[in-house]
């Protein structure tokens, strides 16, 4: 549009009072969700990048559970409630009896335009007084206009003369390609003087906001459109369709805002990344990789491929491969995966190491800490430096409640642990392999559980008779006969032990 000054509005009105019936969904269309946000959400923060004095949407369908969306994700917004009279007019009449201004310019947009971004609306509320219009409306062109409401303008092109829907256009008309988006800015004055003369004398019984336009064009009033070359960016979601498609397209956009950015994106068409995702210069993003809500990428950090991270920190150098991450810190340089489970809670210190077919959830890993395989750690503390061998669980929860592990520095926990919470091992100390750790173990000391192992010669030709097991042991022994099994380990007594065992 080519304005570079920018005005700040005296009010943004949204309008996300609609049903959504096409979306054949019991969550309403607004609170569908893109790019990590709801769709009201990315509204109404294009909305508040217009720096206005107040910002008020306009709700009527659910609307107590789309205000407790609001609550949550703009709690700075107004809400202002339409009531039974239908159309965009008595919606945005029910916006602006929550504005306290009397003068300036009112923005109006809507709950379903996703991808309408703060400069947009900057340059429209720019050209909009620039020119002293009452009303300027953004517009846009399109190959095929068909169901659009058509742009009338006068013959030198500066002059809104109206605008004219599909149905009601006539043949001339329908060849225009200059579509209205339904997204305005408005003298406040106008507008509130303009409102008060709708009326619901129509086909639809509705109060029509285009209509403010006509009036403001009878009382002698300018009238402008400004047109946006970027389609896309008021295109409104109807159906889920749509949601995909515009989905697609946000998606689009953001990894080319980050690739442009310095950040390497391997894959494009199998890489999603939600619009609060920050992920620093030189970073590398493998195929299949999806990073959702808060996620921050440090730089030179490495993701993928096939990774999902939610919410999720990783720190500069950090390698995450083939895993699963929400509400979890990866320290720098530390290494995650393949195929492991980093749980809400999860903080990886610094060149720690959570490895292959690994599970943590509100743990605590410290700097240079590792757990390399096949082990599963929940409310636990583990120390700088330690390791946690092979095959290892924390029993965390004894039926009724979770109760906290504490393993120190340094220590060297044997494979195939079971660490019983409460407990806690010393800083330098160690456990056995096939330990079972269910009192402390102090600093510097080993731990085991282990009964010492004992041999019982001939069992396989014993009680194995005619397998393989059998064969295969006859032949490593070297003999064909019975007695093999009459070793000194194969007495009567001792079998009469073994007996006893089982």
């Amino acid at each position: 549009m080519g304005i570079e000054e920018t005005t700040a509005p005296a009010a943004v009105i949204v309008l996300a009072a609609g049903a959504g019936t096409r979306m054949r969904s019991r969550r309403p269309k607004v609170l569908h969700e893109i790019g990590g946000r709801s769709l009201l959400v990315h509204a109404v923060t294009a909305a508040e990048g217009t720096g206005p004095a107040e910002l008020v949407v306009v709700l009527r369908h659910e609307r107590d559970r789309v205000a407790e969306h609001l609550a949550e994700h703009a709690a700075e917004v107004t809400v202002a409630d339409q009531d039974e009279i239908p159309g965009t007019g008595r919606a945005v009449q029910c916006g602006l009896e929550q504005v306290t201004a009397s003068e300036g310019t009112v923005l109006v947009t809507y709950g379903d335009v996703p991808l309408l971004d703060p400069a947009t609306l900057r340059e429209l509320v720019s050209a909009h007084e620039a020119a002293g219009a009452a009303a300027t409306v953004l517009s846009a062109r399109v190959p095929d206009p068909t169901g659009y409401g058509r742009i009338l303008r006068s013959k030198d092109g500066s002059e809104v003369l109206g605008i004219v829907e599909h149905k009601d256009a006539d043949d001339a008309q329908r060849e225009i390609d200059e579509i209205n988006s339904g997204i305005y800015a408005f003298d406040l004055a106008v507008l509130r003087d303009a409102l008060g003369r709708l009326g619901t004398d129509n086909a639809q019984g509705e109060m029509y906001l285009t209509d403010v336009l006509a009036i403001a064009r009878g009382d002698g009033r300018a009238v402008r459109a400004v047109v946006t070359e970027d389609v896309m960016m008021v295109e409104g979601v109807n159906d889920r369709v749509q949601l995909a498609q515009l989905g697609a397209e946000m998606n689009r956009r953001i990894l080319e805002r980050h690739l442009r950015a310095g950040v390497t994106i391997v894959d494009p068409a199998t890489t999603w990344i939600d619009a609060d995702v920050s992920i620093g210069q030189d970073a590398v993003i493998l195929p299949g990789v999806q990073l959702h809500g808060a996620t921050d990428i440090g730089e030179e950090a490495v993701i993928g491929p096939d990774t999902t991270l939610r919410d999720t920190e990783v720190g500069a150098g950090a390698e995450v491969v083939r895993s699963h991450a929400l509400l979890a810190v990866v320290g720098a340089r530390a290494a995650v995966g393949p195929f492991s489970y980093l749980r809400a809670g999860t903080d990886l210190g610094a060149e720690g190491k959570i490895g292959g077919f690994v599970e943590t959830k509100n743990a605590t890993i410290g700097e240079s800490a590792k757990i390399p395989h096949l082990s599963y750690v929940g409310d636990a503390d583990i120390g700088e430096g330690t390791n946690i061998g092979a095959g290892t669980i924390v029993a965390n929860y004894d039926g009724v409640d979770k109760h906290r592990t504490t393993v120190g520095r340094q220590v060297r926990v044997g494979a195939d642990n079971v660490l019983v919470a409460p407990v806690t091992i010393g800083d330098g100390a160690a456990t056995g392999a096939g330990t079972t750790v269910r009192k402390d173990v102090p600093a510097g000391a080993l731990g085991v559980s282990a009964v010492s192992q004992r041999n019982m010669e001939g069992w396989t030709l014993r009680r194995r008779a005619g397998t393989a097991a059998e064969a295969a042991a006859r032949a490593a022994l070297g003999t064909d006969d019975e007695s093999a099994a009459r070793t000194p380990a194969g007495t009567a007594a001792d079998e009469h032990k073994e007996h006893e065992q089982r």
